[in-house]
Formats: C-alpha cells, structure tokens, sequence
C-alpha cells in the first residue's frame, strides 16, 4: 500500500506535513492559540508546539506574530464571508455591510485588534498587508450594492469607484484613528450624513 505523502513522523514525535495540509494546521493552531493565550500571550513557539512542528517551520511563511494571525484571522474569521447584503434599499445594505465587519472585528475583541493594530503601526510593509488583507472591504461587494440600487432608481448612474468606496474608507478611518469599530450610530452618521447624499439619485 502506498504511504499518504501528506503526513509522515519524524524524530521527537512531531508529525511532519506539507503544502495545504501544514499550513491549515499551522493556522488553525494559530487560531486555537489566539483564542486561548489572547493576542499579547500569542508565541510562536506555542502555535508551533500546538501544531507539532518547529518554530522554523512558521518563520518560513510568516516574519511575525501579526502577519501569522491576520492570515488565521482571513482563515477563521473573515471579515465579508457570507453573501452581498440585499435588503431592498441602499441603506439597509450598506448598513448591514458594515455592521457585519464591526462585529467580526468585535468578536475578535478589543485587547487583539488593539495588539495587532500596534504591530502593524510600527512596521510601514507589514501595515500596508494588514490594510490590503484586513481593512480593504472588496471594491465587488459595493460594486454590487450600488448596482442594485441603481437597478431600484435610488441612486444616480454611473457612480466613480472613489465615491463607491467612501462607506468604507470611513468606516478604516474610524477604526485605524480609535483603535475600535466604529459603534453603530457612527456607521448611521457615515451612511445617512456622507454617503447617501453623495450618491441619490
């Protein structure tokens, strides 16, 4: 019979994987670590000892702590998973939108955002992944709401990107600024005092 390539034991009772098979378990430890030790108790020497590998093996796919547990994060917690909001009008879609993002990233707690947001503010390369790999909501997805929209007669045609991004360029700006999602009544100040008049038909 031939022996599974994926998984293999090797001196020091370690299993030894490869390709999708250790990164998932890399991750996935990573995740289990975060929710157990917090973000500021997070080593990676404990997510490579969760996961029965080495320190080196981490090292080799990520430079640090951050850059590991954003990637678990977009793993286990990603930010737009789920489908386009459709609600039946702008609002209510934007709205859910970035109400949903707030409260992924309030699950995630205060002490994890906070931790990672100090990480990345302190390296120019590692801050423009997390803005890329975190903060960016997918340009599709208001694409897709204001097609919508524009479909209802609520908007006038031929909205610019620039425009279409301002809901969430905001909502970053909030959080990178307090270090905390923004609550629910500045999402309704950014959506009802900024966004809607800019894009009514």
């Amino acid at each position: 019979m031939a022996r599974a390539p994926e998984r293999q034991r090797h001196s020091g009772g370690k299993t030894r994987r490869r390709g999708a098979a250790l990164e998932e378990a890399l991750l996935d430890a990573a995740w289990d670590e975060l929710q157990e030790a917090g973000y500021a108790g997070l080593t990676m020497e404990a997510v490579a000892d969760r996961a029965g590998t080495s320190r080196a093996v981490l090292y080799r796919r990520w430079r640090s702590r951050a850059e590991l547990v954003i990637v678990a994060m977009r793993r286990h917690r990603p930010m737009l998973s789920g489908e386009v909001p459709d609600t039946g009008s702008l609002r209510g879609d934007v709205l859910a939108l970035l109400t949903r993002v707030s409260d992924r990233l309030t699950e995630l707690g205060p002490e994890t955002v906070y931790g990672i947001l100090g990480d990345y503010f302190a390296d120019t390369e590692l801050f423009s992944a997390f803005q890329e790999q975190v903060l960016h909501i997918g340009a599709g997805v208001m694409a897709t709401i204001l097609k919508h929209a524009e479909e209802r007669g609520e908007v006038r045609p031929g909205i610019s990107p620039r425009v279409a991004s301002v809901p969430t360029d905001l909502f970053r700006h909030e959080l990178l600024i307090r270090r905390t999602p923004p609550t629910s009544r500045v999402i309704a100040e950014i959506i009802d005092d900024v966004f809607l008049p800019l894009v009514r038909a």
